[in-house]
């Protein structure tokens, strides 16, 4: 069966790509020309100067740039592994609460009891919460007279 098309997650790409590459030439450009400016004169020059310079500095650049490039990329991966990882999780812990033969393994999801298993469940001295109120029991509807049933 062929696997499910899931989205890439991203990746540094194209743009990230062309400044490593631009910072590249220009550093093989100043490389060039200071191999060339170094070959054909005998003392050092200004010009030599400025193009050692700028060899120096667009390769380090080229270098920064690639450097974090790659980290980007990989750092990109993890992020993608981490949440595969999330999913994973949570899938398998829906999956384990939903087919748990025992309750003392897994929490299981909590459902809301039908009417009438609200009624069987309560006795008639038992505490009442907010939640197993009736409709009129929550808009303020209960007995207040002072309490001449209450239980002491």
């Amino acid at each position: 069966m062929a696997e499910p098309s899931r989205p890439q997650p991203y990746q540094p790409g194209a743009v990230s790509l062309f400044f490593v590459a631009k910072a590249g030439v220009f550093a093989a450009g100043f490389w060039i020309w200071l191999l060339v400016l170094v070959l054909r004169t005998s003392s050092a020059t200004g010009l030599q100067v400025l193009a050692a310079t700028g060899a120096i500095t667009t390769t380090l650049v080229a270098v920064v740039l690639g450097a974090r490039m790659a980290l980007q990329n990989s750092a990109a991966i993890r992020h993608a592994e981490t949440k595969k990882l999330l999913v994973d999780i949570s899938w398998n812990a829906f999956a384990a609460a939903g087919n748990a033969e025992s309750a003392g393994k897994v929490v299981p999801f909590p459902t809301a009891p039908g009417d009438g298993e609200r009624t069987s469940q309560r006795n008639g001295g038992d505490r009442i919460t907010v939640l197993d109120r009736g409709a009129g029991e929550r808009n303020g509807a209960r007995d207040r007279s002072g309490g001449s049933d209450r239980r002491r």
